[in-house]
């Protein structure tokens, strides 16, 4: 079977190498299925070397050379309007912190249509009419898997930075907890030392270590 192997985006894609089109809602254009059968029965497999998300207009282009362009499939939809464009930020701010996708316009919301979506509209007292349009939701402001990388990269770093620095700025328990390593290296196994001066600083671990020789 053919295989779908590179997005070119719409501005770079020549009518004259167009084969096809293929119809996708919101969904399958941020996770494109395995395989796909564009309009006129042409079958293909989608194996891209790395995910990707397809807009309205992009094409797929197969090992053969050919394209196959995306279109944006037509969706129930709320179409959401207010008296006022207050009323619309407030619901969109609610909308955002539900984690529901939607498409902003200058005094419209399109968003995805359920009963539970209608219900938070009336809530904030907008209206809400049912339509059936493609839906081009916005973009998320954040690549969390990204995200997800650097954050426990640096928490990598600050972790090595605890060990071979301590810093004093950090909370009591680091303290407590380095004083109590410490003391186990000075002593040798010398526990009720460690019990009794937990949270000490670096001059008493020096002080323990001469009575350590003393005993």
């Amino acid at each position: 079977m053919l295989k779908a192997t590179t997005i070119v985006r719409r501005p770079a894609v020549r009518a004259d190498r167009v084969a096809d089109t293929v119809e996708l809602d919101s969904g399958a254009r941020s996770v494109v299925p395995a395989s796909l059968t564009a309009a006129s029965g042409l079958a293909f497999d989608v194996a891209l070397p790395k995910a990707g998300t397809l807009e309205d207009g992009d094409a797929l282009r197969l090992e053969d050379g050919r394209l196959v362009v995306v279109k944006a499939a037509p969706e129930p939809l709320l179409e959401v309007r207010a008296e006022n464009p207050a009323r619309l930020m407030r619901l969109a701010w609610q909308l955002g912190g539900s984690h529901v996708e939607a498409e902003i316009g200058s005094d419209v919301l399109h968003i995805p249509a359920s009963l539970a979506n209608a219900e938070l509209v009336r809530g904030q007292g907008c209206v809400a009419t049912p339509v059936s349009r493609a839906f081009r939701p916005e973009k998320a402001a954040h690549d969390h898997s990204t995200c997800g990388h650097d954050h426990s990269h640096d928490h990598d770093h600050h972790g090595h930075d605890h060990h071979d620095h301590g810093h004093d700025h950090h909370a009591h328990d680091h303290h407590a907890h380095d004083a109590h390593d410490h003391h186990k290296h000075d002593h040798h196994g010398h526990d009720h030392h460690g019990d009794d001066h937990g949270h000490s600083h670096g001059h008493d671990h020096h002080d323990h270590g001469h009575h350590g020789h003393d005993h």
